[in-house]
């Protein structure tokens, strides 16, 4: 069975396991699970509507140089591209950005209409759209490869990516400049706790074995987001056993309310820091991971396969 994943190519010096990871992560995944799966891609390049329908004629290229038992796209706006073909099947992933922004969900209706299958990676989702079919729906959140994120001691992780041993660090979510994380909350926050042994490090330019060792050399892992879908960094820092303090985005409240340790936030800078307090100031290790196993990566791999052997 072979399978074309359809998602963004538009990230600066673009590269698929960086910049697309949880993509990267499902489909290693998914040949683990079924090795007569083969993978080809086709990234977009060009933004907003017009961009990515503009390679409209690339795809159907794609599509007639090579047989295709069905198209895998990520995001509503690709799942239109996708489906502006209508000669392979397509599976659309709906990811969160495509149903909780306003202006994109009308589009994700259509493309959903559109769809053979369609994938919501969280119940609330499903909740937000305007129109979803139950007859060919299912709610698979994305998984976390657990062989990579996984504990290490603290102080080797530490003298691994360069960070000191007497200080205390919170890892922010994404990088400072991405509007949607709300880097200036978290700034604030950090400085309301007058403490100069706590640095907030920016999550940027790192490789995927880079994050999952820093997760695992930080005191605390912090998400200000004013929106999320279901976050990967929630789930690969408690896959580490690494304590979460987040806004109560996405499915973040659900994943975390049953683990000792980690807090959901308002966006109050003030309690934000009183939050991180908390985690810092806790001299007891969490115990996240075994709360978590319904986001391993395989199990995740099994529910995507029975989707694609539905068609």
């Amino acid at each position: 069975m072979r399978i074309l994943v359809v998602c963004s190519g538009n990230a600066l010096n673009f590269n698929f396991e960086k910049h697309q990871a949880f993509i990267y992560d499902q489909v290693e995944a998914l040949k683990q699970v079924n090795d007569t799966l083969q993978f080809d891609y086709f990234f977009i390049k060009g933004k907003g509507l017009t961009g990515y329908l503009s390679c409209l004629n690339a795809l159907e290229q794609q599509l007639d140089s090579q047989m295709y038992h069905c198209i895998h796209a990520h995001v509503a706006v690709a799942g239109l591209l996708a489906n502006l073909q209508r000669k392979v099947p397509v599976v659309t992933t709906f990811h969160g950005s495509d149903i909780v922004v306003p202006v994109l969900r009308g589009v994700s209706s259509l493309v959903d209409w559109l769809s053979h299958r369609t994938i919501y990676i969280t119940q609330p989702l499903v909740e937000k759209a305007i129109f979803t079919d139950h007859r060919k729906r299912v709610v698979v959140p994305c998984g976390v490869d657990f062989e990579l994120f996984r504990p290490r001691p603290k102080q080797q992780s530490r003298q691994h990516m360069g960070l000191l041993p007497h200080k205390r660090y919170v890892l922010f979510s994404s990088n400072f400049a991405t509007a949607v994380k709300n880097y200036p909350l978290a700034k604030q926050a950090i400085g309301l706790l007058h403490d100069d042994s706590v640095e907030l490090l920016e999550l940027k330019n790192y490789s995927r074995q880079e994050v999952a060792i820093l997760m695992t050399a930080v005191d605390a892992a912090l998400m200000t987001s004013f929106w999320e879908g279901s976050p990967q960094f929630v789930k690969e820092a408690l896959a580490c056993n690494c304590p979460v303090v987040s806004t109560d985005v996405g499915d973040v409240r659900t994943v975390i309310q049953s683990i000792q340790g980690c807090y959901i936030t308002t966006y109050d800078p003030v309690d934000v820091a009183d939050k991180l307090r908390l985690v810092l100031n806790n001299p007891q290790p969490i115990k996240a991971r075994e709360h978590i196993p319904q986001f391993d990566s395989r199990l995740i791999a099994q529910q995507i396969n029975a989707v694609y052997q539905q068609l």
